[in-house]
């Protein structure tokens, strides 16, 4: 009898465990699907009050309504992530993921890949941290970059400041100069 419930109790135990790893799991897809069909509306599900992003020493941190602002800058270029690795290890989600939209396809040539880990707290994102880039062309974004600021500021300076704007009209802008600048070369 002590045998039975000391096997049952490895099974319950086992069973939550497994069922929080697919759940932190499960979110993280999530938020890429949300990413992947721009659906703002299950932002409040996967994150708590404000979110956390940090790439090397960058460090920012959004409420909810300031992320979807940032959400909907991004989905302007149409954008596709695509998982190439995804695992759980001690409450953190590590993906490899693949990124390409219409402005990281014209200033890196090619798409970005990077190792990202998403943190967690009372089952929700807390925050998402790039940790190193597989994938990212410099030579080719900073040069891309540069000819469309300077073409830009010669052609169309009502489009000057697209750059640091991550709103849905700074990327309506942004877009605008990419199309423009492909259309005259």
């Amino acid at each position: 009898m002590g045998k039975r419930i000391v096997f049952i109790l490895i099974l319950m135990v086992s069973f939550v465990s497994c069922k929080k790893k697919t759940s932190n799991i499960v979110i993280a897809e999530m938020y890429y699907n949300v990413l992947n069909n721009s659906d703002y509306s299950k932002v409040p599900l996967l994150f708590p009050d404000s979110i956390t992003t940090k790439e090397g020493d960058y460090k920012k941190v959004f409420s909810q309504s300031d992320y979807i602002e940032f959400l909907k800058w991004d989905s302007v270029f149409k954008p596709k992530y695509k998982f190439l690795e995804i695992n759980e290890k001690v409450d953190a989600v590590f993906v490899k993921v693949s990124q390409k939209d219409k402005r990281i396809i014209f200033l890196n040539e090619e798409p970005i890949i990077t190792n990202q880990v998403f943190r967690f707290k009372e089952g929700k994102i807390s925050s998402i941290e790039i940790i190193d880039y597989i994938v990212f062309n410099d030579t080719a974004f900073i040069r891309n970059r540069t000819k469309l600021l300077n073409w830009v500021k010669e052609n169309h300076p009502e489009l000057n400041g697209f750059l640091y704007n991550q709103t849905e009209n700074g990327g309506l802008k942004f877009l605008k100069a990419i199309e423009l600048y492909q259309e005259a070369n």
